[in-house]
This record gives structure tokens, sequence and C-alpha cells, in this order.
């Protein structure tokens, strides 16, 4: 068969494709370290710096600083969400299964925290992002729930909602007082989870 003279045009255009996946990609990671580490009001040349691209690549995949908030926090959400099954195929326990997808939660709560605060102007935004949230944690945090019950590891009834919600609610002062680690109380929270065998 003769390569006509479209074949390599489709290639040159999934590999630009694959170019631009990738450098979405990497946008998104280097977003959230910086969010992170200086806030969702870091300078966007900072983000694409640490994602070594320029800021027209940044401003061709997130035109205005809420596309990028709103992207990142969905990339966020569902690598959180991945992180579940995959903790449960791997973990020791379910137990510890379900112990590191908390801490994996509170690091995406820490740096959700900052966020909301960036999208409070634009409400409608903020409540489908909420929902999606909602919508793609709760069942992981109800499987890895249900399986360490099942296991005997911990009592069983436990609502993956409010667990989530208490969670949140712990990490709330973390950024305005150095003097809090809401991990510990996080942790003893999951201790008073455990079924006592005796």
């Amino acid at each position: 068969m003769v390569p006509t003279a479209d074949q390599p045009k489709g290639a040159s255009a999934r590999s630009k494709r694959v170019d631009a996946v990738r450098n979405q990609q990497t946008l998104l990671d280097a977003a959230a370290e910086v969010f992170v580490s200086s806030g969702v009001d870091a300078p966007i040349r900072e983000i694409a710096a640490r994602a070594g691209v320029g800021l027209g690549t940044l401003y061709r995949h997130f035109p205005t600083r809420a596309d990028l908030v709103t992207a990142v926090y969905r990339h966020q959400i569902e690598a959180c969400a991945q992180a579940g099954p995959a903790l449960l195929a791997g973990a020791a326990s379910p137990f510890d299964a379900l112990r590191q997808w908390i801490d994996l939660f509170v690091d995406f709560l820490v740096t959700k925290h900052g966020l909301a605060d960036a999208l409070q102007s634009d409400s409608d935004r903020f409540a489908a992002l909420h929902t999606h949230f909602l919508d793609r944690l709760v069942p992981v945090c109800a499987q890895l729930l249900d399986a360490a019950a099942d296991a005997g590891d911990i009592r069983p009834g436990i609502q993956p909602y409010e667990l989530m919600r208490g969670i949140g609610n712990l990490c709330i002062g973390r950024d305005t007082d150095p003097r809090y680690d809401p991990r510990r109380l996080i942790d003893l929270l999951l201790q008073g989870l455990r079924r006592r065998h005796t």
C-alpha cells in the first residue's frame, strides 16, 4: 500500500496532541506544587518556570487564572480518586490503605482550601467542582471503609461523608496557626475507628 500525503500530517497531528496533553499534565502538576508552597495567587510565570514551558504555552491551555485553578482542582480530585483502589490493591491491610488514602486526602484538603478561596468570585463554578469532589471521592472512601470493616480492622457503619467532613474540619486553621498539626488529631480519629479485639 502506497502511503498517502495525509499520513505524515496525521502522525504529526497525533504527535502534537500527545505533546499538548503532556504539557497540560506538566502544568497541572507544577501549578499544584506552586499553589501548595506559594498559594493560588502565586505569579503565573513561577508556574510556567516550574513546568519548564513558556507563558504562551500556559495561557494557550489556561487562558485565565480561574481556568488554571479549576483544572488543578479537578486534576487533584482525579488523582485522589484513582489512588484509593491502587492503595487497596497494594497496601499490607485495608486499614493501611485507608490510612494512606486519608494522608493523600489531607494533602488535597490543604491545597483545596486555597483553591476554594480563589474560586469564591465564581460561585457556580465552585458549586459544580464541590459536587464533582463529592461524587468522585465519597465512593472511594466508602470502598476503603467497607474493605477495612470486612477485614475486621475497623468497626462497621462509619459513614464516608461524615469521616471526610470531620477530617476537613480538623484541617481548618492549619494555615493560620503554626502550632497546630491536624495530622496528629486525624491519627487519633483513625485509632478511634479501630475495632477493639478482646
